[in-house]
């Protein structure tokens, strides 16, 4: 029964989540740099939407959920004519560093993005979108593992929080969302 009252709720609040800014202050400017060592603010360089995590490229944990997720309503959007750009901020600047991380993100989605940067300006980012990230214990095939946030933020081109998508969502229920935010290419 909760299931069905949850179901009926989000059905009901998306159309009018979709015409209003989103309601909780979330999000804000940040400069990074990407795995191909190019600055990155949060605005999209080509004014596509985005799908924005904050976790690491080689986490075993959450981020195995959230990155394959967003690869995945990336396609299914892109299939219907709506570019949609997954990013991923990292929450690991010891292990994603601007040689490191590209290739593990281009496993899981050739347009991923990476995003790195020195411990300051990887805060901006953080505070701006309210993660906190805490190392938890150093795996010794890993490195650390940290806790850290877990939504996915859909952003449009300018950088402008327009909703948050849990990681448990499945790619139907995720991409349905995202779609209630962003259009077709024109």
């Amino acid at each position: 029964m909760r299931s069905i009252f949850t179901a009926l709720l989000c059905a009901t609040a998306l159309p009018v989540a979709a015409q209003s800014p989103f309601p909780v202050d979330i999000g804000g400017p940040y400069e990074l740099t990407d795995q191909f060592g190019d600055t990155r603010t949060q605005a999209d360089p080509e004014g596509h939407a985005q799908l924005v995590f904050f976790g690491y490229a080689n986490c075993l944990n959450i981020c195995s959920a959230a990155l394959p997720l967003m690869a995945e309503v990336v396609d299914v959007l892109a299939a219907e004519g709506i570019t949609v750009t997954p990013v991923m901020i990292t929450v690991a600047p010891d292990q994603d560093q601007v040689d490191t991380m590209g290739e593990p993100l281009a496993e899981i989605h050739s347009d991923f993005i990476g995003l790195t940067g020195d411990a300051d300006a990887l805060q901006v980012a953080y505070d701006a979108f309210s993660v906190e990230v805490e190392p938890l214990f150093q795996d010794p095939e890993y490195g650390w593992i940290y806790s850290h946030g877990s939504f996915v933020h859909l952003l449009d081109g300018d950088g402008e929080t327009l909703t948050l998508l849990p990681p448990i969502l499945d790619v139907e229920q995720a991409a349905n969302i995202a779609r209630t935010y962003v259009s077709v290419d024109g």
